[in-house]
């Protein structure tokens, strides 16, 4: 698939045949493609890992959903994707890297970074596993974990302290399934949020 048809088809799917599992040569190629993703100061600061068996699946839901609680639509459809890929970010790996000499700083300030690019350049990667699955005509879902239940996540998979689970993204086969009623809100084009310029400013005003 030509790239520009692979950002149109990619859309967030949310129930998956459980039968069908994701050949494991798939998954790697979508890592292969996430640690192209851009980096700031080629830091790399990420890690993801890989659940791909039903008891390492069951391990993750349970570490984060209440014991006992009832399901919904959205989580059953979720519980079924074969794999799943949590998607790590490593603050110190940029902290280190910008405090080397060839970068210039002195020290490992975190007042330096406004933005956080530990998480954003983990977000990039995690979006181009999400479009290496689209390639693959896998369906996908980046989906966070709450607050409450992230060192539930961490414990369950001996995740150091030192990096922060930024999402999750789901790989399956999708099935049918209804329409997230959020898609009824209208779709941004490109010429509504691009300013010219100067913010407020319209392309045709330009």
């Amino acid at each position: 698939m030509e790239f520009t048809e692979v950002v149109r088809a990619r859309r967030m799917i949310r129930r998956y045949d459980p039968d069908r599992p994701v050949p494991k040569d798939v998954v790697e190629r979508c890592l292969a493609n996430a640690v192209r993703s851009p980096s700031a100061g080629f830091s790399q600061g990420w890690d993801f890992v890989v659940l791909s068996t039903a008891e390492e699946r069951d391990a993750f839901w349970a570490a984060t959903t209440e014991a006992g609680a009832p399901s919904d639509r959205w989580l059953d459809g979720i519980r079924k994707a074969p794999v799943l890929v949590l998607c790590l970010s490593h603050k110190d790996a940029y902290l280190d890297r910008y405090a080397a000499p060839d970068k210039g700083w002195t020290d490992r300030d975190e007042k330096r970074w406004p933005v956080p690019y530990w998480d954003v350049d983990t977000g990039m990667a995690s979006l181009l596993i999400l479009l290496t699955a689209t390639d693959e005509g896998l369906g996908s879902l980046f989906f966070g974990v709450p607050p409450e239940r992230h060192d539930a996540v961490h414990e369950a998979f001996g995740i150091p302290g030192s990096r922060t689970v930024v999402g999750v993204v789901s790989i399956g086969y999708a099935v049918p399934g209804p329409r997230s009623p959020s898609l009824r809100r209208h779709r941004r084009s490109g010429r509504e949020v691009a300013h010219w310029g100067r913010f407020g400013v319209a392309g045709e005003d330009a």
